[in-house]
């Protein structure tokens, strides 16, 4: 039963050693233990403000890039809406200058069609009028092959001119 009930002595030299080691404790650790604590949940508080910080202005860097990622759609949409209106327009254009073309092709050819009827109903004339009078030269040289044939000629001729 000693072992479980102290000796006076014993709790005294116990109690006092405690004491002792308390003070030495307070006095020259625990203030420096106390002070690094400290420290060191000042600094990760500082660390913790850090994050809170970075992820404010990551997020607000994350809102401006979506905000340029869609002013450049945006700007890239207009670039291809006016690429295509210019394509348009030159297309237009190609086709306007293609048709007036075409049309002045057609105007031009028409011309040369119109000349050329009228020099192939000229010269037609002129061949019809030239086959009119070999075939008048010729019944003429028939009728007039005798004499009489001219006599009697000559006394039409008179008389047509009588009458006018």
């Amino acid at each position: 039963m000693d072992l479980i009930t102290p000796d006076l002595g014993l709790v005294f030299w116990t109690g006092l050693t405690f004491i002792i080691l308390m003070f030495i404790l307070t006095k020259f650790i625990w203030k420096p233990i106390m002070a690094a604590v400290n420290k060191r949940e000042d600094n990760i508080q500082d660390a913790l403000d850090m994050a809170k910080k970075t992820k404010a202005e990551m997020e607000k860097l994350q809102t401006q890039n979506a905000n340029l990622l869609k002013e450049a759609r945006i700007e890239r949409d207009d670039m291809i809406k006016e690429a295509k209106e210019t394509s348009d327009r030159m297309i237009d254009s190609a086709k306007g200058k293609a048709k007036e073309e075409a049309d002045k092709i057609v105007e031009n050819a028409r011309v040369s069609i119109e000349a050329e009827k009228n020099a192939a109903v000229a010269e037609l004339k002129n061949q019809v009028a030239s086959i009119s009078l070999e075939i008048a030269e010729k019944i003429l040289r028939e009728e007039l092959s005798s004499d009489e044939k001219q006599k009697q000629l000559a006394d039409r001729f008179a008389k047509d001119i009588n009458l006018n």
